[in-house]
């Protein structure tokens, strides 16, 4: 089994590496590959434990170290502020537009409640940073910053409501008062957490200290999860604000941690995270992979609402960006569904599932939105290739005249 785990790990960092040159992103091979592992699992009769229980877990750290590792790479200055919000804007209306009309035909053709029905819609609307970040690595840098942003804000955003709709039974002017409440003390715990975290990676000479610093993040990020709060706020608040420490070298605190010393500590800091976040998304997205059948992936029950949400998802996604002039591609075929999809669907309760939501459709509509991604970014990058090959052209043609 260890060495099955190794090979595949190698395997998907072959994926990885060549990703820029197959213009497949590798998030789509390494489904594929553990859906094989799977099959062959059964062809030879081979015994393996039920592995369903580790995807929730593999899923939680994933999501934690991947919306870290993108707000460690985003710029924050007074030049961006306008950019923020308009991406702000892009990735939370849609989510709600769509949350809510899902609902409604949830509701409608299910015959379930409209609150059940929006806690099951909810899911389907937020955009996968685990899949998308990777795949936008080789294209364009302002593409690859908005995608960061939006993913991520996706992410943060589409919990906040999912929790706040499925968690409490009934919704009022008292609970908003409540939920206010809950966000600024997650400001405050942020605020405590970023300065506490930043002085240990500062001060720690131990040459054990970023591993210990990961799992803090991952027990306060559990605790504040724990007790309903906005979590992934805190995530994603330190990585700003680690990734944006040459911005504040004029800050008394960053003066007193001697800003040359945290600077090359961050950088360190920024490569272990990335290595860290690469082992635990290849091992979810195999797992996810292996774990998929057939059965589920062709179900004729659900694939004509896969098919009708999906269309919805790209409907209201190029409507907006049109509306707010952002170029149409690659940024219209990259809204995936994936790894907060099946976390927030595997934690929704028993008593509120309906039929309708059930795990193939699920299945379908991650599938369905990873192939029109890579889609989106092959052709993307066919027409840069050429566009560079054009410009390589003229510029021999000027030289040699």
């Amino acid at each position: 089994m260890l060495i099955t785990i190794c090979i595949l790990l190698l395997i998907a960092y072959i994926f990885d590496i060549s990703s820029s040159k197959t213009k497949i992103p590798s998030v789509i091979l390494l489904l594929a590959l553990g859906w094989a592992v799977g099959r062959l699992a059964d062809f030879l009769d081979i015994p393996i434990p039920d592995l369903t229980p580790a995807l929730p877990i593999l899923g939680t750290v994933g999501l934690i170290l991947i919306v870290l590792e993108g707000s460690l790479e985003l710029e924050l200055n007074r030049s961006k502020f306008a950019f923020v919000g308009k991406t702000f804007l892009i990735a939370v209306v849609p989510l709600l537009l769509f949350s809510f009309g899902l609902a409604y035909a949830f509701h409608y053709f299910g015959h379930t409640n409209f609150k059940v029905s929006l806690g099951n819609a909810i899911p389907y609307a937020i955009i996968s940073s685990a899949m998308a970040i990777p795949s936008v690595q080789y294209l364009r840098s302002s593409n690859k910053e908005f995608v960061t942003y939006e993913s991520s804000l996706s992410d943060i955003f589409g919990v906040i409501f999912f929790n706040f709709i499925v968690l409490n039974a009934t919704i009022d002017t008292q609970l908003f008062g409540k939920f206010t409440m809950q966000l600024l003390l997650m400001i405050v715990i942020t605020i405590v957490s970023v300065i506490g975290l930043t002085f240990l990676l500062s001060k720690i000479k131990h040459n054990v200290k970023f591993a210990p610093i990961i799992i803090m993040i991952i027990i306060i990020y559990s605790v504040s999860k724990a007790y309903h709060l906005p979590a992934l706020i805190f995530i994603l608040l330190f990585g700003l604000f680690l990734g944006n420490v040459d911005e504040l070298q004029n800050n008394r605190f960053i003066q007193k941690l001697q800003p040359e010393i945290l600077t090359r500590e961050v950088k360190k800091f920024k490569e272990l995270t990335a290595e860290s976040t690469f082992l635990i998304r290849t091992l979810f997205f195999l797992l996810f992979g292996y774990l998929i059948q057939l059965s589920e992936l062709f179900n004729p029950e659900t694939i004509s609402w896969a098919g009708g949400i999906v269309g919805g998802i790209y409907l209201i996604r190029l409507v907006f960006l049109l509306l707010f002039k952002l170029p149409i591609m690659p940024l219209w075929f990259i809204a995936p569904r994936g790894l907060i999809t099946i976390l927030l669907f595997l934690t929704l309760p028993l008593s509120q599932q309906i039929p309708l939501a059930n795990r193939s459709l699920i299945i379908q509509v991650i599938v369905l939105t990873a192939l029109i991604m890579m889609l989106g970014v092959m052709l993307t990058r066919n027409k840069q290739s050429k566009k560079q090959g054009l410009e390589v052209q003229k510029a021999d043609a000027v030289v040699g005249g």
